[in-house]
């Protein structure tokens, strides 16, 4: 009796309920930029008043934008890495803005920055729970010890991406390079939670 009542719920789930689509954002966007040239992280504290640099603690220099609200690192080397952002644009943005910013300041920058996407990470709700234990035994390349860690490790090879994947539906994506890669990654992995009846809707 109890087999024909989960055999009848995993056909309402797959065949009669509305299968939802994923709810997908952005949280932060990792890039690493270069101006090709040493950089006097000195002269840019003199400079810039409200910029953060405790060579002592760490050997990069912070720059904060309130406007896309980033943070950037930046090295004597001239390597830059901009965190924070919502998109790959509004890191392109946020990394021109700091360049242009340290020219109107005096800084001689010779060059525009050469702009890396390196991750994106993304939060997304599958407006579903997630049979997890279920999904640990079915799903290939996939990590799971709830004992240390309430979610299941999952990655993927096409798009090269990690995927944490919690019971309440809710997933975090990391190691895309591009936004199209995320919504790739995630479509292709909750169809396959469909396929195997791995999703409870309702």
């Amino acid at each position: 009796m109890a087999e024909s009542i989960n055999i009848y719920r995993a056909y309402i789930n797959k065949h009669l309920l509305p299968q939802t689509k994923p709810i997908v954002s952005v949280e932060n966007v990792v890039a690493s930029a270069s101006v090709e040239q040493k950089m006097d992280l000195n002269e840019i504290t003199r400079t810039f008043t409200d910029v953060e640099y405790h060579p002592d603690q760490f050997p990069g220099l912070v720059f904060r934008l309130s406007k896309p609200k980033t943070a950037t690192l930046i090295f004597t080397s001239g390597k830059m890495v901009c965190t924070g952002s919502k998109s790959e644009e509004m890191a392109r943005r946020a990394v021109k803005t700091v360049v242009d910013r340290l020219r109107a300041g005096g800084i001689e920058v010779k060059q525009d920055a050469i702009v890396e996407i390196q991750n994106i990470v993304a939060s997304i709700n599958l407006c579903g729970r997630i049979h997890l234990e279920q999904a640990a035994r079915t799903l290939p390349r996939s990590m799971y010890e709830p004992e240390q860690f309430p979610g299941l490790i999952h990655r993927m090879l096409d798009p090269k991406t990690v995927i944490l994947l919690f019971s309440s539906g809710k997933l975090v994506c990391t190691g895309a390079k591009k936004e199209p890669d995320v919504y790739r990654s995630v479509n292709s992995l909750h169809a396959m939670l469909e396929e195997k009846d791995l999703m409870l809707y309702g």
